[in-house]
């Protein structure tokens, strides 16, 4: 018996059964703002309200219109908008979907960027809260042409030269390119293509496909709201100060394993204010931000809501000092609040010799 051949000129009626489907489930993402936790303040709310909205038309675009892993697309999955699980202001993420029984080639120039690395990803966001790493390379790690041209082939199988693992349940490739000075600085050009074998062109869209995406899509806007509103309850246990967690527990959710992340929660009275104080080691790059309950980072178009190794002022000792107020206190790397009394914040080394544990306190102004 054989499967019947798709025929894209068949009648099956309408898919508004399906629409409704999708649009109750994803829906179901709300819930994470009556969480007992939750924020109630107007500010909190409204921002967890537009945070929703973010995640939905990150979670269409990579789950319908970038989801063909034979013709992978990559596309940003944060900007100035978009924002996900205390997003590095300093960083810029590209994604592409792919499965880990294919083969792919990575093509591109390394430019100026100081910091560029590729993980690939089994995304269980919608399932467990966890993105996996099956494979890390970065700059350090790779090979170059004279003028900074570089190939990474992608694949379950060893290769030659510079090598990207996958594994059977690659879902993800996640670009990081970090900067210290955007400005000047320029990114990495990159390219990703499949190069084993498989059609030429895509398929034609199914009934089925576009409701398996569209279901997905619901799916992973849930997971991934509550998968970081968790967070930041865990965070609330412990805070003015930073969250003690193995770092095995954010390279599960996606994290760089070069990179050392200090999670912190602060909670403020009127005139009061967080200050942030640490001995920097020896590191490829550091910084600081300040984020909002839901982890996005704020607004660092036109706020100075984050600071890094080239943007600080030292002390003459060589540490540093953040000061995360409503107003510039006068002295050390000021942060601003941008209206909040409670919220979320990270510290980030890369590549450190050996990791410090920033101290947190709160003084009054």
């Amino acid at each position: 018996m054989t499967d019947t051949p798709f025929d894209p000129r068949a009648d099956v009626g309408t898919l508004e059964a399906v629409w409704r489907r999708f649009c109750a489930e994803l829906a179901e993402a709300g819930a994470v703002l009556s969480r007992e936790a939750t924020p109630t303040t107007a500010l909190d709310q409204a921002e967890g309200l537009r945070y929703l909205s973010r995640l939905a038309r990150t979670s269409l675009n990579m789950l319908v219109d970038s989801a063909d892993p034979d013709f992978p697309r990559l596309f940003l999955l944060c900007d100035d908008k978009l924002k996900i699980g205390a997003d590095n202001p300093d960083n810029l993420y590209q994604q592409c979907v792919v499965r880990g029984d294919r083969t792919y080639r990575i093509t591109g120039r390394r430019n100026s960027v100081p910091y560029f690395s590729i993980g690939s990803k089994a995304n269980r966001y919608a399932i467990d809260g966890t993105m996996v790493s099956t494979g890390e390379i970065e700059f350090a790690d790779m090979a170059f042409g004279p003028d900074g041209a570089f190939e990474i082939i992608v694949s379950r199988e060893p290769q030659p030269g510079n090598w990207l693992p996958m594994a059977d349940d690659t879902t993800l490739l996640i670009v990081r390119q970090t900067f210290d000075d955007k400005r000047t600085q320029v990114p990495a050009d990159i390219r990703v293509e499949r190069i084993s074998p498989g059609p030429a062109a895509p398929a034609l869209l199914t009934p089925a496909q576009i409701e398996e995406q569209l279901l997905a899509s619901a799916a992973w806007t849930r997971g991934t709201a509550n998968t970081f509103a968790t967070w930041s309850e865990w965070f609330k246990s412990q805070p003015n100060r930073i969250y003690d967690a193995p770092q095995e527990f954010f390279q599960k959710a996606g994290g760089d394993p070069n990179i050392w992340y200090g999670h912190l929660y602060f909670d403020l009275q009127p005139g009061e204010a967080l200050v942030i104080e640490t001995p920097v080691p020896a590191c490829r790059i550091w910084n600081f931000q300040i984020d909002n309950w839901w982890m996005e980072s704020l607004d660092h178009v036109h706020q100075k809501v984050w600071v890094n190794n080239s943007m600080a002022r030292y002390e003459p000792d060589g540490s540093v000092v953040v000061v995360c107020a409503d107003a510039d206190p006068g002295f050390g790397n000021w942060i601003d609040l941008a209206g909040h009394r409670s919220g979320t914040g990270l510290w980030r080394w890369i590549n450190a010799a050996e990791p410090v544990v920033p101290q947190v306190r709160v003084v009054k102004l």
